[in-house]
């Protein structure tokens, strides 16, 4: 089956969520790296936990949780300008290098976001970063109020685009979002920015596993869950050459 359209996760995938560390080292000198990694894993747990339970808050919700959360838990006291300021970062994050250039070798197909993010908080991030003048469609859970990876967040790609399954090449560098599309019955290339070697090196180099290379291990190698993606990419300038 030929592919029509090119859909992509948005937050790890196509912009880079650890940019946020710049802003939370700023606000809580000291704290920026383990602010952003536990922000990062809470963030991620509440979409999944809200989803169990149903009972659904939009990820800008979810993300002020997660972040009120992690200060709690860090003894870090802060103001409501310096709260919402890091939030804001979440509307400015940092395209990966590639992501532009690989957007356009695409086309002419379909190229579209499926993202947890609340249709606010994704209008903005695309339309800060330019991708707006190459997305067909951004596409968020809202619509289905429940997160990704349920087969119902997926189901979304096909009623915007008018695809089938097979007609959609799904691009996302987390995991758990890898293995849920292919679950689903789509076409999957999973981007492998972090392999087991470089994150062996980087424990036996250190005497205590940093922050960042605990994050990592915990959420960039491919789960166990029966569900292997079609193709392992390093980058999202290697796309063009599978799609």
């Amino acid at each position: 089956m030929t592919i029509k359209a090119v859909v992509f996760d948005a937050y790890g995938t196509l912009y880079d969520i650890q940019s946020v560390a710049e802003i939370t080292e700023d606000a809580f000198p000291g704290y920026g790296e383990i602010i952003t990694q536990v922000w990062r894993i809470k963030q991620l747990e509440y979409t999944w936990l809200r989803s169990l339970m149903r009972r659904y808050q939009d990820f800008s919700a979810v993300t002020r949780d997660s972040l009120a959360y992690t200060l709690r838990m860090l003894g870090l006291r802060h103001d409501v300008e310096t709260f919402d300021r890091v939030i804001e970062k979440y509307l400015d994050l940092d395209l990966y290098p590639d992501a532009t250039a690989a957007l356009g070798a695409l086309k002419p197909r379909q190229l579209a976001i499926l993202s947890n993010g609340s249709p606010d908080m994704l209008n903005a991030l695309v339309r800060n970063s330019g991708l707006d003048r190459l997305l067909d469609a951004t596409i968020s859970v809202d619509a289905r109020k429940i997160f990704k990876p349920s087969p119902e967040a997926y189901a979304l790609i096909g009623e915007v685009l008018g695809t089938k399954p097979d007609e959609v090449l799904f691009v996302s560098s987390n995991p758990w979002d890898a293995a849920g599309a292919k679950s689903f019955g789509l076409n999957v290339a999973w981007i492998e920015r972090v392999t087991p070697e470089a994150m062996a090196l980087a424990c036996v180099e250190n005497e205590l596993v940093a922050p960042l290379a605990l994050f990592k291990a915990i959420r960039t190698q491919m789960d166990e869950l029966g569900f292997a993606p079609d193709h392992r990419i390093r980058t999202l300038a290697e796309l063009p050459r599978i799609a």
